[in-house]
């Protein structure tokens, strides 16, 4: 088999994973007593999404979980993104995140940030298309925040806010 043709199956691949989570998403629901919360909006596309987060005192994010709205990309992100962080410690949590806004953000991300994303690496064909990077990482820059946040506190990311 060339080249061309693992590349095309692979893409395939990615595509299929990215629809059945976006069909079928995981952690998909809202919370009960979150220890952290924030909403991520961007009003460009409609993306509309809470993030609910348990952490534990010893830093173990023990629950994670989303609900809202938006298109395929944004919805299998965060389906995949609460798969990949829970039951990891904050600080793997935040190293992740940065991980896999370095590779959507970056054009020269090396080989060493696709390992370290895993299979989150699906992502990376999006960078191609600069207003879907948002899409994207709505979910991630809300996870920032709630990782900040208290029990009581609202934050709301917004993709308009940004720096580049």
């Amino acid at each position: 088999m060339n080249t061309n043709g693992a590349e095309v199956k692979l893409n395939d691949l990615y595509q299929e994973v990215i629809l059945d989570h976006n069909k079928k998403p995981r952690n998909f629901g809202k919370l009960e007593d979150p220890t952290g919360y924030a909403h991520g909006v961007n009003p460009l596309c409609g993306d509309d999404y809470h993030v609910y987060l348990k952490v534990e005192p010893d830093g173990l994010l023990k629950q994670i979980a989303f609900e809202g709205q938006g298109c395929a990309i944004s919805k299998s992100s965060a389906s995949l993104m609460t798969a990949a962080v829970q039951g990891k410690k904050v600080v793997e949590v935040k190293a992740l995140k940065d991980q896999f806004i370095h590779l959507l953000t970056d054009s020269m991300a090396s080989d060493a940030t696709r390992t370290a994303v895993g299979k989150l690496k699906i992502f990376e064909g999006v960078k191609q298309f600069p207003v879907r990077v948002k899409c994207a990482t709505l979910i991630w820059r809300a996870l920032e925040e709630a990782l900040k946040t208290s029990r009581d506190a609202t934050v709301e990311v917004s993709t308009e806010k940004e720096e580049k």
